[in-house]
């Protein structure tokens, strides 16, 4: 089997290098000649813990390539598309992007090949690309990695849904990803994409419940991560509820998906308060930080501020959607001196000015700061309970630890002041 992968950002690199990975004959296209020439050599468009490994090695076997012609997939058996969606600073996405990019691809390929679309979409759109095409196998498998743990979840899935309209769709469709499961959820082209929506909203909808009745929490006394444990052991709920309280969500998968819901609901004049909601109280939320940082400086003018971690989760270097960038910026905007560190980015971003500095090491970036802001948590950080780590900061700086990631570790600390998202002490 050959396999033609459209769209090389995360979503295509991992699954062109994984296809690949399970003995596939791969060719991954993208129309960024510049993408595609850093895939060639080995490096992903972005940070995914062995992605690189894996393309070096898939490719220097004779596995993979990659191309920025449409007409090198003129042979492929089967497409995989995988365009990400565009989207904007305020999660508006631009899904006739990828629907025209498709369209485009769509007419270098033979007649009758199969074609996957991951390509994250509102519901309706693999119905209007299988009339563009006019004939030939056009299935729905929604996306479902997690970036830093991108491999892990392309090649051990709980399930892989899959949207069909016939019988011999679905036998194409389990030649391609019986190579990944056999554990394969069949159902409706619109089914499969409304899976989707529905699990990132209900995700979002947990994430901003828990949030939201965590900042109660904080006024009443109560400490959320124990209502968290009486929430997870109450049979109806369970322990892997998606509930832990924290930051905001971010990063546009999850608001992307709440948007599609809300943006379909009201083409079709039905009201989705709930949608609405979780989208106005993640938005209220994602300023707990810097409600925080305000309450312990009121004059942010020449404070020192430390923040660490700029992107907007662990182990990725995408800072599409990072609170910590946003108020990081703003922070300078007050008059602050911000000093951030963040071990996977190593060059100042667009918009860094001369109060905003990007530290080489954590030292660098605690030094002289009042107020330490956790804003990911990542391994790199742990360094923070070490008795002598806070040496170079001011005296008894405040720790902001959204997550409570460090609060075991930081127990009992009479050099610092400690907060997390929902403990009022």
């Amino acid at each position: 089997m050959k396999l033609g992968v459209a769209g090389l950002w995360h979503l295509g690199s991992v699954t062109a290098a994984c296809m690949a990975g399970a003995g596939v004959q791969v060719v991954g296209f993208d129309p960024d000649e510049a993408r595609v020439s850093r895939l060639s050599k080995g490096f992903a468009p972005l940070h995914e813990p062995g992605l690189d490994e894996l393309i070096v090695a898939k490719s220097a076997a004779g596995q993979l390539r990659f191309t920025s012609a449409a007409t090198d997939l003129a042979d492929v058996d089967a497409l995989w598309v995988t365009f990400d969606t565009p989207v904007t600073a305020d999660d508006d996405a631009d899904p006739q992007w990828v629907i025209d990019q498709t369209a485009r691809v769509m007419k270098h390929l033979r007649p009758g090949v199969l074609i996957i679309v991951s390509s994250q979409l509102p519901v309706g759109s693999v119905r209007k690309l299988r009339e563009l095409r006019g004939g030939g196998p056009v299935v729905c498998v929604p996306e479902n990695l997690r970036l830093g743990k991108g491999i892990e979840t392309f090649t051990k899935p709980d399930r892989i849904i899959v949207g069909v309209d016939t019988p011999e769709d679905r036998v194409a469709a389990e030649a391609v990803l019986g190579t990944i499961t056999s554990r394969l959820e069949f159902m409706s082209i619109e089914s499969a994409e409304m899976t989707k929506h529905a699990i990132n909203a209900f995700l979002a909808t947990s994430v901003t419940f828990i949030n939201e009745l965590a900042t109660i929490c904080e006024k009443v006394g109560a400490d959320a991560s124990e209502v968290e444990r009486g929430l997870k052991t109450e049979v109806r709920i369970g322990p892997r509820a998606y509930l832990r309280a924290g930051a905001a969500f971010a990063g546009g998968t999850l608001a992307r998906d709440v948007r599609f819901l809300r943006l379909r609901g009201a083409e079709l004049g039905l009201k989705t308060h709930l949608f609405d909601a979780v989208e106005i109280s993640n938005r209220e939320h994602a300023q707990w930080a810097r409600r925080k940082i305000l309450e312990l400086t009121p004059k942010l003018s020449g404070a020192t501020i430390a923040i660490l971690g700029l992107t907007y989760k662990s182990d990725t270097d995408t800072l599409r959607g990072s609170p910590s960038l946003e108020a990081a910026k703003w922070l300078a905007a007050q008059g602050a001196i911000v000093r951030v560190f963040d071990p996977l980015i190593t060059s100042p971003p667009e918009g860094f000015g001369e109060r905003l500095n990007l530290c080489g090491s954590m030292n660098d970036a605690l030094t002289g700061a009042s107020v330490i802001w956790l804003a990911v948590e990542s391994p790199a950080f742990l360094a923070l309970a070490a008795a002598d780590a806070l040496s170079v900061a001011a005296p008894s700086p405040a720790i902001l630890d959204p997550a409570g990631a460090m609060a075991k570790a930081l127990s009992g600390r009479t050099d610092l002041r400690y907060f997390a998202v929902g403990r009022s002490r």
